[in-house]
């Protein structure tokens, strides 16, 4: 009966984790089928099928344009299969349909080369949309920063701040966020409690309050050394092997001296002392020169700020435009950390399959929904990426092949486009057992 009862938990987190794994995944393919259609609609290209998953059809509708749309068995993916293509790749034509200017064959090579395009330009949009609508939905903090509500802290941590202080100064230096902030940090003693300059019903008065940068975990990174150990936004890190911690900093520089050897973590939760031992895990971060390197980490995330600060909202543009930025900032991360992979400066743990994936959409989404949804972008933005790797069967190869007959004038062969495809199914199906293996053997 024991293994009974620690089993049923097991499968309740399995299917909370695949749930959230498919709508992620159903959202992000949806979009990026939905890209390659409207285009090719837009270009005068006919699609017949639209699909979200694969296998047994379970739901099918055809609307007025002759479009049949419908939903999978395996919700793993998905495909839009235009008038006169062999199969839903998009890869040789079928003898029976004629090459007309409405199919993919017959189509200009402008109409053909954005239709392909628009699926991971799509994922792009997608993602800044989701950081636009989150930056007008959060606001950003106005000045000078105002509490807007507090976490609990142990007895021990003096907490004098109220709810509507503005803060002005901490231990004498102005508490300027962002801008200004590690400045202010750098000064600040590591002790339980620290002095404020905080301005309350039109007075200026002193109060003690805890670090502006605690041991408090605000977010945890999904299949790290804490989320294994279940430990839970909002817990305070008392201390770490005996020794005492007060500020975010005191966490690092003792997991920084301790590299992958155990650490014993006293925890305060809700008013209660537990107990966790956690081994850190090799993240890849990003150095000062540019380059990336592996470091010893636990997963436990610190937003700089241990209250809620009141936000005022920002403009559409603004939005927009730091939106826009996020998007090229996850690209150019994933850029850096390919090439940081293959000169062995990060090591290939770094690279998740399907499995981690799910396993990182249960664990965003029992964050909360803004987690759940700032996950989606971040994962739309690497499958568009992904599509546009000059690899035949994605989206990327079957740009370099228009490039090729931009470039030659003529289409490469049937022939040599079945053998490349074969090649390109094989990379990625190999690429796909390593981030496999890494999940479950290597790296779990």
């Amino acid at each position: 009966m024991d293994f009974l009862t620690n089993l049923i938990p097991s499968f309740g987190n399995i299917a909370f984790t695949m749930l959230f794994f498919v709508i992620a995944l159903s959202i992000i393919v949806a979009i990026h089928e939905y890209g390659h259609y409207i285009v090719g609609r837009w270009s005068g290209i006919h699609a017949d099928v639209f699909s979200i998953g694969f296998g047994k059809v379970l739901w099918s509708g055809t609307d007025k344009r002759g479009t049949s749309w419908q939903i999978a068995a395996l919700p793993f993916g998905g495909y839009v299969k235009f008038k006169g293509d062999s199969n839903a790749a998009s890869v040789g034509g079928d003898d029976a349909v004629p090459a007309g200017r409405d199919t993919m064959l017959g189509a200009p090579l402008w109409a053909r080369s954005a239709t392909v395009a628009a699926g991971p330009i799509f994922n792009f949009i997608l993602s800044a949309l989701i950081f636009a609508g989150l930056l007008l939905f959060q606001g950003q903090p106005i000045t000078p920063l105002t509490v807007s509500s507090l976490p609990g802290f142990p007895d021990t941590i003096e907490q004098q701040l109220l709810p509507g202080d503005r803060v002005l100064q901490v231990e004498g230096k102005p508490l300027n966020y962002p801008d200004g902030f590690r400045a202010a940090m750098a000064d600040v003693p590591s002790q339980p409690s620290v002095a404020y300059l905080v301005e309350r019903d039109g007075e200026r008065l002193t109060v003690r309050g805890p670090q502006p940068q605690p041991a408090l975990v605000q977010s945890i990174t999904p299949r790290s050394a804490a989320d294994d150990a279940n430990l839970k936004i909002g817990d305070v890190i008392v201390s770490m092997n005996g020794v005492p911690v007060y500020q975010f900093n005191d966490m690092i520089k003792i997991v920084n001296a301790t590299g992958e050897q155990t650490i014993a973590l006293e925890i305060w939760r809700d008013g209660a002392l537990r107990t966790e031992t956690l081994s850190p895990r090799l993240v890849a971060l990003p150095q000062e020169d540019g380059s990336m390197r592996d470091e010893f980490k636990l997963g436990i995330g610190n937003g700089g700020l241990f209250f809620e600060p009141a936000t005022m909202s920002v403009g559409l543009w603004d939005s927009i435009k730091l939106a826009v930025q996020q998007v090229w900032f996850i690209i150019a991360q994933s850029v850096k950390g390919l090439k940081e992979m293959i000169i062995g400066n990060i090591n290939t743990c770094n690279l998740s399959g399907p499995v981690g994936i799910a396993e990182t959409s249960g664990s965003m989404a029992s964050q909360g929904v803004i987690s759940f949804i700032s996950f989606i972008a971040v994962l739309s933005t690497a499958v568009g990426f992904l599509n546009l790797f000059p690899i035949p069967v994605l989206d990327g190869g079957h740009l370099v092949f228009h490039a090729y007959e931009a470039i030659t004038g003529k289409m490469p062969s049937d022939g040599a486009l079945r053998i490349l495809m074969a090649v390109g199914i094989a990379l990625i199906g190999t690429l796909m057992l390593f981030a496999i293996g890494n999940d479950l053997l290597f790296c779990p």
